[in-house]
């Protein structure tokens, strides 16, 4: 479409947004934007919807059918509740829970949610106070409730806000429920579609007690209660990045029986604006750098921080050299996967009926624990709503010991469907008093799992592509990938390809094709060579990215045949970027 073409529909568009269901301060903003002699923000305003996708909303908060306002996010709920008293016709109540983090009008936009909700005649349970995400998805289950919602764009800049949705088991939806609500969600065309007007009797608050029985239940997953005694005093760095999890968290690490949890005062401070870093998200350096600092100041043993809504963990240590080092979220799954199994079969729990769960761009290291323990592997693809689905479909049949995935991703528990910062941090903390009590620090204990299992180094890359053009550039650059398959990589030869679009792969060293047995397809590319290296390319769900995964592995004899392994594997991928263009 010529630009002409289009700035003359996204001014049609923005047009119907002058009427009078839309409120004097939309109005306003909207013909701030048709007088603007710079139409960018008109077009990036209205040049679509922002689309109600698998996981819900996600975008820049602003006026706009493209951004995240009163009326986008009002659409969701209406179309959710429409499609919620369809599902659920037969019941004679409803129930839906709604949380929300710190992030600007992430309250505000809760609120209007539950009077939607309620205008639809659906009982709503609504959090007195932000609330980490994995709690939200504990209470839907504890409360019997249909579907549930938080307020939260994750570790988005503090431009973002989003919606997920979740279906009656705590989970985020997946099909047929994901499909049906979008539909539902795509009919509200209109402000005048949406019942804004609720009945208050229908929003129950609620809070501390729900906080009391979540951390309750999360004692129970701990598996060294009396190594946390003998290292109760362990000193440990925690920083929420001025989200969620700065009540929750050092209050789960007390009940874990942690006495020494040294915070961080600037990050403790909830703001939507996160005035400490650019971006609150604990996979980058400079979010987790003044959580380090206050370690170095008071010579803890770790340093634990959570994304705004409080499902994400990173960590950093001490290496060798005393220096501290930020854990990528493939070593903490490492960590987590080898201390999980082996922790349950020194306690008589593995029965042959146990399994993981990680996703299909996740370290190919955690196979390689779990085959050797005779415990089962299921790879699925990215997204924490897969790895619940293995849960739902294996509940009474097979026993979950954990899942996760390479960002920052993990749950220990199956009473939370999504990934969890909360018992993340108490079992990393765990891990930690467990390595010590055996005179090994958590970076030695990773070598020592290198050593047995072989060492690999996985970096991620995105490559951030804004607007309408960039969403056109990163479909074009997926075609392209398709078109022409790699038949080398960095000097080594591929022997298969995955392509999840299609459902099919192809084995160059059969000359062969197969099809790939998934629940659904998804955009991703996946390439093995004949080095053991994996290559995956995907467009992000929900973030204006393309996404590569590289993973490289060395074999090792030994713990001090590691830094060579690094040296050999950081080359390896800085060729692999090179070859690729990136």
């Amino acid at each position: 479409m010529d630009t002409e073409k289009l700035l003359e529909e996204v001014s049609k568009k923005a047009g119907t947004w002058l009427g009078e269901e839309y409120d004097k301060e939309t109005q306003k903003a909207v013909q701030a934007l048709l007088d603007s002699p710079d139409p960018t923000e008109l077009v990036e305003a209205f040049y679509k919807d922002l689309e109600f996708g698998t996981g819900g909303l996600r975008g820049i908060m602003g006026v706009g059918s493209n951004r995240m306002n009163k009326y986008t996010v009002g659409a969701a709920t209406q179309g959710l509740s429409n499609y919620l008293r369809k599902e659920f016709a037969s019941l004679p109540e409803i129930k839906v829970v709604i949380g929300y983090d710190c992030r600007n009008n992430s309250r505000a936009f809760a609120e209007l949610s539950a009077e939607i909700f309620a205008a639809n005649g659906i009982k709503v349970y609504l959090f007195d106070d932000l609330r980490p995400t994995p709690e939200i998805s504990y209470t839907i289950r504890r409360l019997g409730c249909q579907s549930g919602i938080i307020l939260t764009a994750s570790h988005n800049p503090k431009e973002y806000n989003g919606y997920k949705a979740y279906w009656d088991d705590g989970a985020q939806m997946i099909a047929p429920h994901d499909k049906n609500t979008i539909a539902e969600v795509n009919k509200i065309r209109s402000a005048k579609d949406i019942k804004f007007e609720g009945d208050n009797s229908l929003i129950e608050v609620i809070g501390r007690d729900i906080d009391d029985a979540y951390i309750k239940e999360l004692k129970t997953i701990s598996l060294s209660p009396e190594i946390i005694a003998r290292h109760h005093d362990l000193k440990i760095v925690y920083t929420p990045i001025h989200g969620t999890g700065v009540r929750l968290i050092p209050a789960a690490l007390k009940h874990f029986g942690f006495t020494n949890i040294i915070n961080v005062p600037e990050q403790d401070v909830v703001s939507g604006d996160f005035p400490t870093v650019i971006s609150p998200n604990p996979e980058e350096p400079a979010a987790m750098a003044l959580a380090v600092e206050r370690a170095k100041a008071t010579d803890a043993e770790i340093v634990l921080a959570s994304d705004p809504d409080a499902d994400r963990m990173g960590a950093a240590v001490r290496n060798d050299e005393g220096e501290w080092v930020l854990l990528t979220g493939n070593q903490t799954a490492i960590l987590f996967v080898y201390y999980l199994i082996t922790r349950w079969k020194e306690l008589g729990r593995l029965k042959g009926r146990e399994y993981i769960v990680k996703t299909i761009v996740t370290s190919e290291i955690i196979r390689a624990i779990a085959e050797k323990n005779e415990v089962r592997l299921y790879d699925v693809y990215t997204g924490f709503k897969w790895i619940a689905d293995i849960i739902r479909k294996n509940e009474g049949k097979k026993t979950f010991i954990g899942g996760g995935e390479e960002s920052y991703g993990f749950l220990c528990e199956d009473f939370v469907r999504d990934k969890d910062a909360v018992s993340s941090a108490c079992i990393m903390s765990e891990i930690t008093a467990w390595a010590k009590d055996q005179g090994l620090t958590v970076y030695s204990l990773l070598n020592r799992i290198y050593a047995e299992y072989g060492y690999s180094k996985e970096v991620g890359v995105s490559v951030v592509k804004q607007g309408k053009s960039g969403a056109e550039e990163i479909e074009a650059m997926m075609k392209n990938f398709r078109k022409h398959p790699l038949k080398t990589i960095a000097g080594s030869r591929v022997t298969t390809i995955y392509d999840y679009a299609s459902l099919k792969g192809h084995s160059f060293v059969d000359d062969e094709d197969f099809s790939l047995n998934m629940p659904t397809t998804s955009n991703v590319l996946q390439y093995n060579t004949e080095d053991n290296t994996k290559v995956s390319i995907r467009p992000s769900g929900t973030e204006p990215k393309i996404k590569f995964y590289f993973e490289v592995q060395v074999p090792v004899k030994s713990a001090q045949d590691i830094p060579d392994a690094d040296a050999k594997a950081t080359e390896k991928i800085s060729k692999i970027k090179e070859s690729m263009g990136i």
